[in-house]
């Protein structure tokens, strides 16, 4: 099979960027085992609940459900288990004095194939109050209105 280019996404976590404000992004392999590459390849991945911590110098990936494939065997693993993510050590020293210090956290919230492998991007988060979520969804219907207005006085004036 042909080594595919290109990004092709598979997941993605909309509740994450209701959540939380998302400050800074990044982009980090996955360790995967087994048949967990075929079952994200069509598309059984829940990005939803998710987080990422760092423990001993390595970052892991929490809570992201990888279903079972469904040709598979007994091999099949976990599908809540804990997964690494392959980052530079640097970037993860860097990201966890961020997490410290600051009291953000990481969420992944894209899950997508680039150059045939499996990427997921997790953006350093800083998390919203309920005024923000509600003033940001006033906003978003504010401008939907608004669009519907002018809309529907372009179809009166011809």
């Amino acid at each position: 099979m042909p080594l595919q280019k290109g990004i092709k996404l598979i997941a993605e976590n909309r509740k994450a960027y209701h959540d939380y404000y998302i400050e800074e992004r990044f982009e980090c392999g996955i360790v995967l085992s087994g048949t967990e590459v075929k079952s994200i390849r069509l598309g059984k991945i829940n990005l939803r609940d998710s987080y990422c911590t760092v423990k001993e110098g390595e970052m892991w990936l929490v809570g992201v459900n990888i279903s079972p494939y469904e040709q598979g065997n007994r091999f099949n693993l976990d599908p809540m288990r804990s997964r690494k993510l392959l980052m530079h050590k640097n970037e993860i020293t860097r990201l966890f004095s961020k997490i410290k210090l600051d009291g953000l956290t990481l969420v992944p919230t894209k899950c997508y194939f680039k150059d045939g492998r499996v990427k997921i991007e997790i953006g350093l988060a800083r998390g919203k109050k309920n005024y923000d979520k509600r003033e940001v969804e006033a906003k978003k219907q504010a401008d939907k209105d608004a669009r519907a207005a002018v809309k529907a006085a372009r179809k009166f004036n011809y």
